[in-house]
This record gives structure tokens, C-alpha cells and sequence, in this order.
């Protein structure tokens, strides 16, 4: 079918009183990925801070420890919004110090000065910022949004430990029995190279002690359906090819230098032998 040409025009959403400010946030929480930041859902909106008002926007990764802290601003940005928006991301991210926080900045109008005071920060402080333009066409309103500035990163920092401890009975209640089963299996492999190794349950993992000391080769996360295996190991385009030869899911190799595998109960039965080996290669990478 042939798409005819359509003059869409610029809708200015500062003063409008139909299409203000808690409309475009309504419409962003009603689908975060329209922000262009991958597979985010809503964690909470106009999210209180202590003695800073509230933010906006809190949006969580899919699949991953990622937070966005994104303040909304119509009509163009100023010094203000910039700072309350590094306010918010630090506040969250001295609470939440489990995740990976990034803070995200939307405007009608990003000029190319603030542009380069966010220039400033970013790699320092993670920024991102978007423009937001309205479009109408035949009586309908779309937005569209532009990453205008993306995150830089100078530098990584070694994985911290979470302190939250937890139980069995906890991981039973936020994953399934047969989840956790998955992650027992998985331990016993372990045991078979070391029985010294024992389950250590925090909040937001389960990893490893050995003789009541963390050593976290391996972090399991046990979910409804599946679970998550990560190991630390360096990158090798070799395993890459293997796990994609075998069909296992391969989510990313994150900054901690850890491959991130979900795994089914069958990818467990069916390519034991593999897993085995591919832990025992971690085993063997932190205690050399």
C-alpha cells in the first residue's frame, strides 16, 4: 500500500492547557519505551525525595540493575531543572546503591549551551538528555523524543557487595520453588569441584561463600519462569559462538566483566556438561 505526504505541525506543550506537563508524563508512564532507552518499565511516578520534592519519573531496566531518574520539563531547559535533576539521581542512587543509576533530563528545547554544560558532567555524572516534540496531524497529537546528549562513562568501579541479607523462604516467595531448584542444581556443580562453596542469600542475588567468606564467581537469580546465571569471566568471542551454537540465551556481557545466561530447567539438563565446565572456568579465574 502507497503512504501518501503529510505536513505534520510543531505543537508548542508550554501553557498549553490541554497537553501540559502531567499529560506527556502520563503518556510516558503509560509506555516508557517511547524515551528510546530500551526495554524500561515504570517503577514510580512523582516519586518523593527527602526535603527535594519529587521525581518525575523512575524507570527500571527490563533485565538489568539499570535505573533511570527522569525529570520532565516543558518549553526550554534551565539551570534549575539541570540541578534538580542531579539532585534526584544522587539522592537515588546514595538509597539504592544495588543498581546503576542514570540520570535523564527531557525538554522541548535543548539549546546548545546547556547542551555543553551537561557536556560538563557526562562521563561523571551519567546523563542523558532528550528533546521532546509534539506533532499534530488531522486531530491527533504524537510525541517524538530525541537523545540529543547520550550517557558517557569514564571508567568502571568493582562491583559492590549488596549487604541486604535474606532467606531461602524469601527467594521462595519473590522467584518459584522450582527456580530455586534450578539454582540448587547449579550449586551442586559446584560442590563438585569444591564442596567448601555453600549458597549465600542476599536481596537481590544469590551468591557464594566459601568457609563464611563472599567470593562470587557465579551470581544466580532465581525468577518466575527462568533463571539468571552470571559469571565472571573474560570476554572471549569463542564461548560467545558456543553459547549461541548450543541455544542458550545470552543476555549481555555487563561492565563487572560478568556473561549473563538465562537458563531454563531444561538448558540445565540438556547442556549440563557445558555448564559445568563454563562454571569451573570462573571457579578457576578467581582463585588463579
Amino acid at each position: 500500500m502507497s503512504m501518501k505526504y503529510a505536513q505534520f505541525k510543531k505543537v508548542p506543550l508550554k501553557g498549553n492547557p490541554e497537553f501540559n506537563e502531567k499529560w506527556v508524563q502520563d503518556r510516558i508512564a503509560e509506555d516508557p519505551s517511547i524515551l528510546g532507552l530500551g526495554d524500561v518499565i515504570l517503577k514510580d511516578k512523582e516519586r518523593i525525595q527527602p526535603h527535594a520534592g519529587r521525581l518525575d519519573l523512575l524507570l527500571q531496566d527490563s533485565e538489568s540493575n539499570q535505573r533511570y531518574e527522569v525529570e520532565l520539563q516543558l518549553g526550554r531547559t534551565d539551570e534549575r531543572h539541570i540541578i534538580r535533576t542531579i539532585e534526584y539521581w544522587d539522592i537515588e542512587r546514595k538509597r539504592y546503591p544495588q543498581y546503576d543509576h542514570t540520570a535523564v533530563i527531557i525538554a522541548e528545547d535543548i539549546t546548545s549551551r546547556f547542551l555543553n554544560v551537561i557536556g560538563l558532567f557526562n562521563g561523571f555524572i551519567p546523563l542523558v538528555a532528550i528533546q521532546l516534540t509534539a506533532l499534530a496531524w488531522e486531530g491527533a497529537i504524537s510525541l517524538v523524543f530525541t537523545t540529543v546528549l547520550d550517557q558517557t562513562t569514564l571508567g568502571l568501579v568493582d562491583e559492590q557487595e549488596e549487604t541486604e541479607v535474606a532467606d531461602r523462604t524469601y527467594w521462595e516467595r519473590r522467584a518459584t520453588k522450582a527456580t530455586l531448584s534450578m539454582a540448587d542444581h547449579l550449586h551442586g556443580i559446584i560442590k563438585g569441584f569444591d564442596p567448601s562453596f555453600e549458597l549465600k542469600y542476599n536481596k537481590f542475588y544469590i551468591g557464594l561463600a566459601k568457609e563464611g567468606q563472599a567470593n562470587n564467581f557465579a551470581l544466580l537469580r532465581p525468577q518466575k519462569s527462568n533463571l539468571r546465571m552470571e559469571v565472571r569471566l573474560s570476554k572471549s568471542e569463542d564461548l560467545e559462538a558456543k553459547l549461541d551454537e548450543l541455544g542458550l540465551d545470552l543476555i549481555d556481557y555487563n561492565k563487572w566483566g560478568r556473561y549473563r545466561i538465562r537458563l531454563s530447567e531444561d538448558d540445565i539438563a540438556q547442556h549440563e556438561a557445558f555448564l559445568t565446565d563454563l562454571l569451573r572456568k570462573a571457579y578457576e579465574e578467581a582463585t588463579s
